[in-house]
C-alpha cells in the first residue's frame, strides 16, 4: 500500500500530487455558491450531482480539470427556492442540464496557492474564471485507493451568464445580489 509520502512531491516549496489521472468523487465533492439575499443575508446552496476529471501532469502547469454539473441537483435547503432557482428565470434545467467547467491555463500563484484560470460554461454562456485553488493533501484509503482534495474559490458576477432575474426592494436595493461566491471542496480518486 502507498504512503502518503509517495503520493506527494515537492515543486518550488509547494507540495502538490504525484503525476496521475483523478475521477471526482461526486459524495465527498461539494459544488457550493453563496449569494446575498435581501441585501441583509447570505444564502448557501450546492449541486449535489457533479463529476469530472483531473489530470495532474509531471510538469504542474500542464495540469488540466474538466467538470460537468447537473443543474437539476440544486439545494439551497428550501424546496420554493430551489424551483425557482431551477426555472427559466435562473439555470432553467430544462434548457440547459448541465453547468461546466473546462480549464485552460494552470498557474503557481506562490506557496500552496494555484490559479486554475478555465471556461465556465452556464445556460450555453461561456465566460473565463479564475480559481484560486489549494492542495489539501493526498492519502492512501483503507478502500484500496489512492485520493487528493483540493479546495477552490471565486467570485463571479451571476449577470455576466445571462442569471439577470431580481426584484426591487422598497427599501432600495434587490432581492438577489449580483456577485455570487464559488466554493469547491473536491475529493478525487485515481485511475492510473
Amino acid at each position: 500500500m502507498s504512503t502518503t509520502a509517495q503520493l506527494v512531491r515537492d515543486y518550488e516549496g509547494a507540495v502538490i500530487p504525484e503525476p496521475g489521472t483523478y475521477a471526482l468523487d461526486p459524495s465527498h465533492t461539494a459544488v457550493e455558491f453563496v449569494a446575498r439575499h435581501l441585501m441583509i443575508s447570505k444564502v448557501r446552496g450546492a449541486f449535489t450531482d457533479v463529476s469530472g476529471t483531473v489530470n495532474i501532469a509531471d510538469r504542474p502547469e500542464d495540469s488540466s480539470v474538466s467538470v460537468s454539473i447537473a443543474t437539476a441537483s440544486i439545494n439551497s435547503g428550501d424546496k420554493t427556492r430551489d424551483g425557482h432557482l431551477a426555472s427559466a428565470d435562473f439555470f432553467d434545467v430544462e434548457t440547459y442540464p448541465t453547468i461546466s467547467f473546462v480549464s485552460t491555463d494552470v498557474a503557481h500563484a506562490g506557496g500552496e496557492k494555484w490559479n486554475v484560470t478555465g471556461d465556465l460554461t452556464v445556460r450555453d454562456v461561456t465566460r473565463p474564471v479564475v480559481l484560486s485553488v489549494e492542495f489539501e493533501g493526498a492519502t492512501a484509503t483503507p478502500f484500496g485507493d489512492e485520493r487528493i482534495g483540493f479546495s477552490a474559490s471565486a467570485e463571479v458576477d451571476r449577470e455576466d451568464w445571462g442569471l439577470t432575474w431580481n426584484a426591487a426592494l422598497e427599501t432600495g436595493g434587490v432581492v438577489v445580489g449580483k456577485k455570487v461566491r464559488l466554493e469547491f471542496a473536491v475529493e478525487a480518486i485515481r485511475q492510473q
